[in-house]
């Protein structure tokens, strides 16, 4: 059994093309052979988006603190604390900060092979 805290994981900022203003902390992941799935934290800037993108994969994600608008390409919905999102695979997205005042968090969980 593996326990930490959060804020003693490193966030890293996103360098995937289109990303602005996100750093992610893996929590849970290859690192610590978890073998299923990777479970990260994104924090997005006041500002900050990541990319519009799809992957062959499902995940799910938790709002843990601030607004998120959850863009899809018939439109965005406004996501808050305590609301969670399953984006099937291959469905294109993108998450952005919907608050002009604090950081946007939230926890997602994706297949443990495609955490790199």
């Amino acid at each position: 059994m593996i326990v930490k805290k959060i804020v003693e994981v490193d966030a890293v900022p996103v360098q995937m093309e289109g990303a602005k203003d996100v750093s992610v902390r893996v929590l849970f992941g290859p690192k610590d052979a978890a073998p299923t799935f990777a479970l990260r934290q994104f924090e997005i800037a006041v500002g900050g988006h990541t990319p519009f993108h799809e992957h062959p994969f499902e995940h799910e994600v938790v709002v843990m603190a601030g607004e998120i608008n959850l863009v899809k390409e018939d439109g965005k919905i406004p996501i808050t604390v305590g609301e969670v999102v399953l984006i099937p695979a291959n469905e294109k997205h993108q998450f952005q900060n919907g608050s002009s005042t604090e950081t946007a968090k939230m926890l997602c969980i994706v297949p443990v092979e495609y955490q790199k």
